[in-house]
């Protein structure tokens, strides 16, 4: 492997790193603002709206996994 694409992959797995901590941070106060709204009646529409957030932050955290593990496994079968 070129060194030039080793450090783009080691790169790219750095920044999915990031990525995918980003998201359970993001996960993680989803579920406890929501927890924290609990049944207060004028904050029922923004817990739907956290409850939409926290479906698609799951979302992509699977597949920000997914493209984490595709470099990852590029890196090791390089060396």
């Amino acid at each position: 492997m070129h060194q030039y694409h080793r450090e783009l992959l080691e790169s790219a797995l750095a920044a999915r790193e990031r990525e995918l901590i980003e998201y359970q941070v993001n996960i993680d106060n989803f579920r406890l603002a929501i927890e924290h709204i609990a049944d207060d009646p004028e904050l029922q529409v923004f817990k739907v709206q956290l409850h939409d957030l926290l479906s698609s932050s799951l979302l992509e955290q699977k597949k920000g996994q997914i493209m984490y593990d595709v470099v990852k496994q590029q890196l090791e079968d390089a060396t």
